[in-house]
């Protein structure tokens, strides 16, 4: 769950996230607080509060006023052509709003982008990170493909 005013721009170093629990975006990324025009969070606050959202009572730059707490993403289908995506914002460890978005592997975009820039870029971020890992070959020992 990315925090609602998180702006992902490019993954994070891994090597400087070791070890890292399971990424609500997939990967661990930098980015912007769009909270505050352009702010760009230290290492820790994009450890323990940008990525991984419920950042409310613990960010500064966190706007009380704000009706979400985090967002979340996962691939709901992929038939080879089109990745659907469902996403969840949540308030208060509660679905508040939710959606699903179609992404065309030929086109590198979705097909109807959300208005919300912030919920776009996550999202985007997440089927970058979901293409990676489905690309990368399975771990030795790991269970074969038949």
């Amino acid at each position: 769950m990315a925090c609602p005013f998180f702006y992902p721009v490019e993954p994070f170093d891994e090597r400087r996230w070791s070890p890292r629990p399971q990424m609500p975006l997939g990967d661990p990324y930098d980015g912007e607080c769009r909270a505050a025009a352009g702010d760009r969070p230290g290492e820790q606050d994009l450890r323990n509060l940008c990525n991984m959202g419920y950042a409310r009572g613990k960010c500064p730059r966190f706007q009380d006023s704000c009706s979400s707490d985090a967002a979340r993403f996962s691939a709901a289908s992929d038939d080879g052509e089109t990745i659907t995506i469902a996403w969840v914002v949540e308030q208060d460890h509660r679905p508040a709003t939710h959606g699903r978005l179609e992404y065309s592997k030929a086109a590198g975009r979705f097909t109807a982008p959300p208005a919300d820039q912030i919920l776009h870029r996550q999202a985007a971020a997440y089927v970058a990170a979901y293409l990676r890992r489905k690309a990368a070959p399975a771990p030795a020992g790991g269970p074969s493909r038949r």
